[in-house]
């Protein structure tokens, strides 16, 4: 199978869409797109998150296959998160979203308003 329906309930291209959905790794990715970062540096960049919750995030996308993990023979050992060329072909659509809810978060919040 080359291409999957987002339509068919069977097809795992819906566990991809949740992934790319989930909050988290939206913000992991796009913090990542400027280069590798230590795990301490992308929570404090994403803010608001825990780091059971980051770590669980940072794991799956490895397992994904769009960020990896780099661990430094030093004391202390050192971890840098960066992404991988399939991470990385992701960000454009991902930047898009991320720009139009910037844009478009005021237009919202006062329709949610509005129907309260």
């Amino acid at each position: 199978m080359d291409t999957g329906d987002v339509f068919d309930p069977n097809c795992p291209t819906r566990v991809v869409l949740d992934r790319i959905g989930d909050k988290w790794s939206v913000l992991v990715l796009l913090s990542l797109s400027d280069g590798p970062m230590r795990f301490t540096a992308l929570r404090q960049r994403i803010g608001g998150v825990t780091p059971k919750v980051l770590t669980q995030t940072l794991r799956t996308m490895e397992a994904d296959g769009l960020i990896s993990r780099k661990i430094f023979a030093e004391v202390p050992p050192r971890v840098e998160y960066t992404l991988t060329d399939l991470g990385r072909s992701l960000h454009g659509p991902i930047s898009v979203v991320a720009s139009w809810a910037e844009l478009n978060v005021r237009k919202i919040l006062e329709s949610r308003e509005l129907s309260a």
